[in-house]
């Protein structure tokens, strides 16, 4: 190979592995933001979809833009409300957290919904999430959880088992009623 063809080779080379590195993604901070009361419902063999609900509190405020989760090849944030006497449901790109304020993702209102499941969820088990935050100023910031799966909300919300590395809290409720999207 000739010295010409050989600097050629390599000038390319280089070239294309800048723009990899360039749009690899940074690791994200851990978000400042509280779980309570998370759970999702059980799916069975068969069922695509199921949801999840929870309670978060943000001190300083921020976005939820987004989560995911190893069981679902779908996972958005959507939000049910009454159109007269039809209940709709669409995909919402984000939901704003107040500083200092719980919202609630509950049943009849804005939910996890974890779509494509890739195997059954029962009843004592527990999924994996990754909620994604943004602030108006800062970087995406994720919070890591591990949710259990029941019939029902937790009574009490301390007691739910959801594993946040926080102080206790816990998150997310599902439902099974989300077939025909």
């Amino acid at each position: 190979m000739t010295l010409v063809r050989r600097a050629l080779l390599l000038g390319v080379a280089s070239c294309l592995a800048l723009p990899v590195q360039a749009v690899l993604p940074a690791q994200a901070a851990p978000a400042d933001v509280q779980v309570m009361g998370a759970w999702i419902r059980p799916a069975v063999k068969g069922q695509s979809g199921t949801g999840g609900y929870m309670r978060l509190l943000s001190p300083a405020g921020t976005t939820l833009v987004g989560f995911s989760s190893p069981v679902a090849g779908v996972a958005e944030l959507h939000e049910m409300s009454m159109d007269g006497d039809v209940m709709r449901m669409r995909p919402v790109p984000s939901l704003p957290l107040p500083a200092g304020q719980v919202v609630a993702l509950k049943p009849g209102g804005y939910h996890l919904m974890l779509m494509k499941l890739k195997q059954p969820l029962k009843a004592g088990d527990h999924v994996p999430l990754t909620l994604r935050f943004k602030a108006a100023d800062g970087p995406l910031q994720t919070l890591s959880i591990q949710v259990p799966i029941q019939m029902v909300a937790p009574v009490d919300p301390a007691a739910s088992g959801a594993s946040t590395g926080k102080a206790p809290s816990t998150g997310h409720a599902g439902h099974m009623g989300h077939m025909g999207h």
